[in-house]
């Protein structure tokens, strides 16, 4: 009996430093995937396990389906995640209420046992006139001491309430960024792989990678200068320069091993300075495309040239009435040929 005035002494002040334990709530860390998908949303959901882009069959078509489905996931994410966080915060608002109400009773309650009871409860029950005066404060002692104990366990579930939420509200927050971080990297992934391929030239009927193709060799300063034609051309009786040949080499290494021609006499552009070839989709002769096998093809060798273009010293590649620079990317083409029947690249 002695030691409970002096405990609710301690307990007196328990609300204060619960309040401020409050206010620093920890949060729970955001898991998130190495690739900013939440652990939490849309790892579990359809369409977010990264492809395999590196299978040879994989499909453009494939990539931006998967890229697409990710997106719409992490935006539907996104959008669940707000409003569960509107709803995270009236919750933290109410537990506070309820916090902030408790607070000042429970400091009531332990004030007024801690000065009914004294620093000796022995003393207070003792220090009473007869046998029932002492029964009435042993009774009375015992009420505030049940009030209070459950004045201050609501006033604990209060606090743990509000530490609670606010570490959801702070999870849900984390998660939030986590998949808009998401959708910015798929956008960006599709938006680079459309870029790569001439947007809707291919259709999506293209490989999605290529091969690595080995560096040309570069001047000193790091750049490609000019070549002569003084190279033998494998595939005419004309001439080419080193720089074409490695291409021609590397192109045929990645597998494109149908009809090329690269020198040709007289004309405009580089074909008669040996910077030039025209890749046929025909494993001789120049035929337009005119099913699956030959477009993807045509496909595939445009892709192949546009990504490997810094590293071989591509100047322009043009293919199905579309050109690309590495300057500017792809525009419509209107020249003298409308390259549906082989693919042109010209050198630097």
């Amino acid at each position: 009996m002695t030691a409970r005035p002096r405990r609710w002494l301690i307990l007196a002040l328990a609300p204060l430093v619960a309040t401020t334990l409050a206010v620093v709530a920890p949060a729970s860390p955001a898991a998130a995937e190495p690739d900013g998908s939440s652990t939490k949303s849309t790892k579990k959901t359809g369409g977010t396990a990264a492809p395999d882009e590196g299978k040879e069959d994989a499909l453009l078509s494939d990539v931006l389906d998967s890229t697409g489905r990710r997106y719409l996931a992490a935006k539907s994410a996104v959008k669940k995640s707000t409003t569960t966080q509107l709803g995270l915060a009236v919750q933290v608002r109410s537990a506070e209420a309820r916090r902030d109400l408790l607070i000042p009773q429970v400091g009531k309650i332990a004030g007024q046992q801690y000065r009914n009871g004294g620093l000796s409860t022995a003393s207070f029950l003792l220090d009473s006139p007869g046998a029932g005066g002492f029964l009435d404060r042993a009774i009375s002692l015992e009420e505030m001491n049940s009030l209070n104990d459950n004045k201050l366990h609501e006033l604990n579930e209060a606090i743990d309430e509000v530490s609670r939420t606010k570490a959801r509200l702070d999870q849900e927050v984390k998660t939030q960024k986590a998949n808009m971080l998401l959708m910015a990297k798929q956008k960006e992934a599709a938006d680079k792989a459309l870029a790569l391929v001439g947007g809707d030239l291919t259709n999506g009927f293209v490989d999605a990678t290529s091969k690595k193709a080995a560096p040309a060799p570069r001047d000193g300063d790091g750049g490609f200068g000019p070549q002569g034609c003084n190279v033998k051309d494998p595939t005419t009786s004309g001439c080419i320069t080193a720089r074409t040949l490695h291409m021609l080499k590397e192109t045929k290494r990645a597998g494109f091993n149908r009809f090329v021609g690269c020198h040709r006499n007289g004309g405009p552009f580089e074909h008669p300075k040996g910077r030039a070839c025209d890749w046929s989709l025909q494993k001789s002769g120049f035929a337009k495309y005119h099913n699956a096998d030959t477009k993807k093809y045509g496909n595939d060798l445009m892709a192949f040239l546009v990504r490997n273009a810094d590293a071989l010293g591509i100047l322009y590649v043009i293919w199905n009435k579309q050109i690309w620079f590495p300057t500017r990317g792809w525009s419509n083409y209107h020249g003298p040929s409308t390259h549906e029947d082989h693919v042109h690249v010209s050198m630097l």
